[in-house]
């Protein structure tokens, strides 16, 4: 492509208002030639806006007969501008709420012509005065959930104001999610792919404290954390599996005191974590991170940690029972869980890495 206007951008909309019409205007007179609108099944009731963005050129709108989420809207456009704009290094998507400056969305253009391989994020501060409270809160916890299980610093998870390269935009099509989770998942697949993220400034723009968003606080959290639901699975049935198994052996060895001379809780401890390490490094290696390290060197620097966080569970739990007393399994949690968060961390960033430093 000669321009980086040439780039496609895409507005799915659900429901819109004049701000739509505003933000086509302003971004025909800013020269952006290709402008992809989907209509998200949003009902007669809000013919008039779509029709009136048909009419305008370079615009084009794609409609749903009824209302299929954003994810999905943004699959449709995905699928119309690979077919319509084949020479194009990728697209821009961005919100029809207003939230997006024309000058920031062609910022974004501009840094995927420079980066054609990156995912490009147009990131908001969220410190600033204006943010409404839902919006800050939100973020700024999904970007701390990012930072820990993935290992991935984002600043602004949530951005509507995106650039995707067109090969990762044919790989988006077959991604999960067809509300708004789809967004979060697009950001795990860079990770899981490999791909780079760059961050563009952008303006922070709320306009009666986003009144018109259609983003449910409670309901579309809820899909958005469950999108993690691989990670809390592995954790959560391992840890079970664990305490389970603790409470088994404590049970069984209890009466006589120790086992060769070893601490009852001890060997309880290494017992419980022998079997649970094995079911644990299975499901993280196959599954939660779909790792490519070699398996052989993924199992020797897991058993280095799994031995290390066993001596230190066994260590802790012991200790802390003979000064508490009560029982072994509610002592055991916290210390476990403690060990839990420390293990993960370790785990992503080495048991499963493999020698190019790619999980």
């Amino acid at each position: 492509m000669s321009s980086y206007l040439e780039i496609p951008v895409i507005i799915p909309s659900y429901e819109p208002d004049e701000k739509l019409i505003h933000l086509l205007h302003d971004l025909q007179e800013a020269g952006i030639r290709h402008m992809v609108v989907v209509d998200d099944g949003s009902g007669e009731a809000y013919a008039s806006f779509f029709g009136r963005a048909a009419s305008m050129e370079n615009c084009t709108v794609l409609y749903h007969a009824v209302n299929l989420g954003k994810g999905r809207a943004l699959k449709t456009a995905f699928n119309y501008c690979l077919r319509r704009f084949p020479e194009a290094p990728g697209c821009v998507t961005a919100d029809s709420d207003g939230q997006h400056r024309p000058k920031d969305i062609m910022a974004c253009m501009q840094a995927l012509c420079g980066h054609p391989e990156s995912l490009i994020l147009g990131c908001r501060n969220f410190d600033g005065q204006g943010v409404p409270i839902r919006s800050s809160f939100g973020n700024k916890c999904t970007r701390k959930v990012f930072r820990y299980l993935l290992g991935l610093s984002v600043s602004d998870t949530q951005t509507g104001l995106r650039a995707i390269p067109a090969f990762f935009m044919r790989e988006l099509m077959q991604v999960k999610g067809e509300r708004f989770e789809y967004e979060t998942n697009m950001l795990i697949e860079t990770k899981d792919r490999h791909i780079s993220i760059i961050e563009v400034p952008v303006e922070t723009v709320y306009i009666e404290e986003n009144k018109t968003s259609h983003f449910h606080p409670v309901r579309d959290s809820l899909r958005i954390y469950l999108v993690f639901g691989k990670f809390l699975f592995s954790s959560l049935s391992s840890s079970v599996l664990d305490l389970l198994l603790f409470q088994m052996f404590c049970a069984a060895l209890r009466p006589t005191g120790s086992l060769f001379g070893i601490s009852y809780i001890v060997a309880a401890t290494a017992g419980a974590r022998v079997i649970s390490a094995v079911y644990n490094f299975m499901i993280n290696y196959r599954v939660v991170f779909r790792s490519k390290a070699g398996v052989a060197a993924a199992v020797c620097r897991y058993a280095v940690l799994a031995v290390c966080q066993m001596a230190c569970s066994a260590f802790l739990v012991n200790a802390l029972f003979g000064l508490v007393g009560g029982t072994e399994v509610v002592v055991k949690m916290p210390v476990d869980i403690l060990l839990f968060f420390i293990s993960f961390a370790i785990q992503r960033e080495f048991v499963y890495r493999s020698k190019d430093g790619t999980q």
